[in-house]
């Protein structure tokens, strides 16, 4: 019959796309310990959801032999399926065919793929493993990245963008990614603008691929990625539970899930959490899970700026953004880096409809020069202008030190807080009772005979009088 032979070609190309770069190719994939590209998207999205577009595309490029290479749909799968039934946009590149190597028709279809996404208002997750841009084809494959980086910023605030990078990613790679509201890293992944071997042309500095642009430099040092898992698999769960927590669009709200446990439960363990000692540390994450519904708290940025907390969770079902000091490093102090994850998270939540809750134990920001020149102020100031614009709700909870500028920064009544507590051991001050006094009194401690016992005194009453949830209770 005419039309099954035509039905019967249009299979073998169909099964020919599949293969992208070849057998051998998927093989060597495989090798390294890596899915191919349609093995993710078929790990990541519900089984039979997936429907591709652009299957047939092939590149323009006849220079350097590219007239002699090609493979449909030119180094990346794009298409829509659903997570857990929601509908989302996916484009997973193909390492198989060059490198996933990033040309002109290449680009154009992972920009279709998010300009649909804000059309139809569903997040876009990217599935990144590329050597970057393809050298062939010139001037036309940075075209290509900038059409994708005009989408990702037109994109921002109105639909979750996620991307995880599963391979190399480097030079303009890098800047998708970036632009993107969660990043994800496999153990195997590397991302960077310029590689070692530039490096050690440019700066003479000998670096590998792993300490220049690994997971674990930028989850820890640079702050870039927000997720780190060790397999493909494990990678793509992780999406998974976040998607769990963030709305399909701007207009929408996060998922509601019937929680495990009773909303007004009472948790006679919290009474134990906060030590005597002012000057004790103690584990933040301990009180924030306490309060959350049961096995809800997923964390951000877990590894950077440990001396912040920031996270996802849940409150009788409803999803709610996270922001906490973490008294066991640095005593809680806000510094550059904890500035930096704290405002971006509080702009995500407020741009996505999810409700701020912020747990404050601060003594102020941490100082020195490494600070004070690295711009403490002008990171600082970025917290401020988070939590004042913010326009979703913001409940604090004092349950500690609350001193200083810090104190006002972190969603406090001043900066448009709807509702803020404060526990009984919490401490509202200017600053720490010690540093005040020793300010204050300052004549009458060296003209004391023992000024150890009078800065003692002055403390416990300063305390009593002044730094205590009372007084500011007081003050409205």
């Amino acid at each position: 019959m005419f039309l099954s032979g035509r039905i019967e070609e249009l299979r073998r190309r169909y099964r020919e796309a599949r293969l992208g770069g070849g057998i051998d190719r998927i093989q060597r994939q495989h090798e390294a310990g890596k899915l191919t590209a349609w093995e993710r998207i078929e790990k990541l999205l519900d089984p039979g959801s997936f429907i591709e577009f652009g299957t047939f595309v092939r590149h323009r490029c006849r220079e350097f032999g590219m007239d002699k290479k090609f493979a449909y749909g030119d180094g990346v799968v794009t298409g829509y399926g659903t997570i857990n039934g929601r509908p989302v946009m996916v484009y997973s590149q193909d390492f198989t065919f060059m490198g996933g190597s990033v040309g002109e028709m290449h680009a154009e279809k992972i920009a279709r793929t998010i300009e649909i996404a804000m059309k139809i208002g569903v997040p876009v997750i990217g599935l990144n493993d590329s050597g970057g841009a393809r050298i062939q084809e010139g001037v036309a494959s940075l075209k290509g990245y900038g059409e994708i980086f005009y989408r990702n910023v037109m994109a921002s605030g109105v639909i979750p963008q996620i991307v995880a990078i599963m391979g190399p990613c480097a030079g303009g790679a890098v800047y998708s990614p970036a632009l993107a509201d969660f990043i994800f890293m496999t153990g195997k992944s590397f991302m960077f603008v310029t590689g070692p071997k530039v490096v050690k042309a440019a700066i003479g500095e000998e670096v590998t691929f792993q300490e220049l642009g690994g997971p674990d430099v930028h989850s820890t040092i640079s702050g870039v990625a927000h997720f780190v898992y060790e397999s493909d698999e494990e990678c793509l769960n992780g999406i998974k539970k976040l998607l769990s927590y963030l709305p399909s669009n701007n207009m929408d709200d996060p998922p509601y899930v019937e929680p495990e446990d009773e909303p007004d439960r009472t948790s006679p363990e919290l009474d134990n959490m906060i030590p005597e000692d002012p000057m004790k540390p103690y584990d933040m994450k301990d009180v924030i899970i306490e309060i959350l519904d049961k096995g809800s708290f997923m964390e951000v940025q877990e590894l950077f700026a440990p001396n912040a907390i920031v996270g996802f969770g849940r409150l009788n079902g409803h999803v709610v953004g996270i922001v906490a000091n973490q008294p066991k490093v640095y005593a809680g102090c806000l510094d550059i880096n904890s500035a930096d994850k704290i405002s971006r998270f509080v702009r995500f939540c407020d741009a996505f409809n999810i409700p701020i809750l912020t747990f404050v134990d601060v003594p102020g920001f941490l100082p020195g020069t490494a600070q004070e020149h690295g711009g403490v102020i002008r990171h600082g100031a970025k917290i401020i202008y988070a939590y004042s614009e913010a326009t979703v709700p913001k409940i604090t909870v004092i349950v500690r030190k609350a001193y200083g500028g810090a104190y006002i920064a972190l969603g406090s009544k001043h900066l448009g807080g709807d509702m803020v507590y404060a526990w009984p051991t919490a401490e509202i001050a200017v600053m720490g009772p010690e540093g005040a006094i020793e300010i204050i009194y300052k004549r009458e401690l060296a003209k004391a005979e023992n000024p150890e016992e009078l800065l003692k005194k002055f403390v416990k009453e300063y305390r009593e009088r002044f730094a205590n949830p009372y007084y500011a209770a007081s003050l409205g």
